[in-house]
C-alpha cells in the first residue's frame, strides 16, 4: 500500500487487507461507509450480499475506530476529534488504492461521504442512504434538530464523543420499529460518535469555508441513488429531496426511491435486506 499523508488517515492493516483482496480478485469493489454511532461492522450482511452477487466488499472505519461494539463501549474515547474532511479524507486514500473504480454506498453521514466521494470522480456509482446535508441543503425540520440534540444542545460537544441513550437511540434511528427490535439493534449496533461532524454539518451553509460540501457538479461524478426511509426522524424527506434536486442537476444518472414505512435504522434492522436489494439493482445497472 502506498503511504498516506495527512491528517491521521492512515489505513490500516485491516482495510489494506480488503483493498488487496479486492484488486487480486478481479472483481468490481463496493465500499460501505458507516455513518456516526454505527461501526463498519453495521455492513457486514450488505458485504455477504453484495459478495454473493460478484463484488468485493470494503468496509472502511472512521479513523480510531474499534474493531468490535463491545471495545467501542468500553472506549468512548477514541471516536472524539474526528471531522468530515478528515473522514473523506481517509476513505478517499483507500478508494485510490483500488485498482477498479469501485460502487460506493453509504448511509447518514456515510451517505454525505459518498457524495464527497463521488464528487471528487472517484466512484463508478453511488448509493446515499438516508444521507446527512450537504452546504447548499437548506431544509431543517424539527425532527431533525431534536435527532441532533444529544450532541448540538451542549458546545462542550463539539470535541467529545456523544452516545446515545436508548431512549435518544429510539427516536434517532428506531421510531419506525418495535420496542423489542429496537433495543435488540441498541445494544448490537449503537456506539459513541463524534461530536464536531454535526457541528460542521449545523453550519454548513453559513461557512464558505466548510468540510461540508460536495461537488455536485462534477461531469466524473457517475450514476447516484438516493435512498430515503418515508418515516426518518434524523434525515427527513425534506433533506433528501433538497439533496436529490441538486444532485440532479448533474450530467449523470441521478434517481431518488423513497421506502415505505421505514426509519434511519433502515441499514441495520430486520428489513435491511429490502434497502439492500434495492442498492445492489442500482448498483447491477451501473457497475
Amino acid at each position: 500500500m502506498s503511504a498516506v499523508a495527512a491528517d491521521r488517515t492512515r489505513i490500516t492493516e485491516h482495510e489494506a487487507q480488503q483493498v488487496e483482496r479486492a484488486n487480486s480478485s478481479g472483481r468490481t469493489p463496493v465500499v460501505f461507509i458507516h455513518g456516526l454511532w454505527l461501526l463498519p461492522s453495521s455492513w457486514d450482511r450488505w458485504g455477504d450480499l453484495f459478495e454473493s452477487a460478484g463484488y468485493s466488499a470494503i468496509k472502511p472505519g472512521w479513523p480510531d475506530d474499534p474493531e468490535s461494539v463491545a471495545d467501542a463501549k468500553a472506549h468512548p474515547e477514541v471516536f472524539a476529534g474526528k471531522s468530515v474532511g478528515q473522514v473523506a479524507g481517509h476513505v478517499s486514500a483507500i478508494v485510490k488504492e483500488l485498482k477498479k473504480k469501485p460502487a460506493v454506498v453509504g448511509h447518514s453521514f456515510g451517505g454525505l461521504l459518498a457524495q464527497i466521494v463521488a464528487g471528487r470522480g472517484l466512484a463508478a456509482v453511488t448509493v446515499a442512504i438516508d444521507p446527512a446535508p450537504f452546504r447548499g441543503v437548506l431544509p431543517l425540520p424539527f425532527s431533525a434538530l431534536k435527532a441532533a440534540s444529544p450532541v448540538l444542545s451542549n458546545p462542550a460537544n463539539r470535541n467529545k464523543a456523544v452516545p446515545l441513550t436508548y431512549e435518544q437511540f429510539r427516536f434517532a434511528f428506531a421510531n419506525a420499529v418495535g420496542e423489542e427490535e429496537a433495543r435488540r439493534i441498541y445494544e448490537a449496533f449503537a456506539v459513541a460518535a463524534p461530536g464536531e461532524p454535526l457541528f460542521q454539518a449545523a453550519v454548513a451553509n453559513l461557512n464558505p469555508w466548510t468540510e461540508v460540501k460536495v461537488d455536485t457538479a462534477n461531469p466524473d461524478r457517475g450514476p447516484l441513488l438516493i435512498i430515503e426511509g418515508e418515516k426518518d426522524n434524523t434525515v427527513p424527506w425534506a433533506i433528501a429531496n433538497a439533496s436529490y434536486k441538486r444532485q440532479k442537476r448533474n450530467p449523470g444518472v441521478t434517481e431518488i426511491k423513497k421506502i415505505a414505512g421505514r426509519g434511519h435504522s433502515l441499514v441495520i434492522d430486520d428489513g435491511w435486506k429490502e434497502v439492500a436489494d434495492t442498492a445492489l439493482d442500482f448498483v447491477k445497472r451501473y457497475a
